[in-house]
């Protein structure tokens, strides 16, 4: 099978030191103080963000996370390509809390050796809703425990985005309709 050039891993790694480059100017993400990972655990429905090329035509994205015995974490991507009938992909990868960041800060393995950087930036007090972002100021994911979130709380999360540095022209809703994968299991 014959992957599109920037789909290889050697492009995908490039693309991440470039941009990774290019937010060096500005200060790290700063993560919430502590994040309960008990309580984080679960499924998180994406509603929004700036997403990867594997996410740019999510449809029912969902995000499950599982703490294992390890100490590590499963996380798996649920999701329609391209509409709400569309093919189920399905990603897994696991997530490695760095130490000393009470929990809010991850490494996830997304191919091989390469690791990618989460940050979770906010969290509301009840869990409900949250803001993962990266130094990199590449990609971004609004999760949320229900797929049905108000307009105000998408806009207050991209205020939040904004305020952090990020170029909000590449923000996408991610439509939810019907059963979701987490639903239907």
């Amino acid at each position: 099978m014959h992957r599109p050039a920037f789909l290889r891993p050697e492009w995908l790694l490039a693309l991440l030191l470039l941009a990774g480059a290019v937010a060096a100017n500005l200060p790290a993400i700063r993560p919430v103080p502590h994040v309960d990972l008990t309580r984080f655990m679960g499924t998180w429905y994406l509603v929004g963000g700036i997403p990867t090329a594997f996410e740019r035509d999510a449809w029912n994205a969902v995000e499950t996370y599982t703490l294992r015995k390890d100490g590590s974490i499963r996380t798996t991507l649920t999701f329609n390509q391209g509409g709400a009938n569309g093919p189920r992909k399905h990603i897994e990868a696991p997530a490695r809390v760095r130490p000393g960041t009470n929990n809010a800060v991850w490494d996830v393995r997304v191919f091989g050796p390469v690791k990618a950087q989460y940050v979770v930036a906010w969290l509301r007090d009840d869990y409900s809703l949250m803001l993962v972002a990266r130094d990199a100021r590449d990609y971004a994911w609004v999760f949320a425990r229900s797929r049905e979130v108000p307009a105000a709380d998408l806009e207050l999360a991209r205020q939040r985005l904004r305020g952090l540095g990020y170029n909000l022209a590449k923000w996408r809703t991610v439509p939810h309709s019907g059963t979701t994968f987490a639903e239907s299991r």
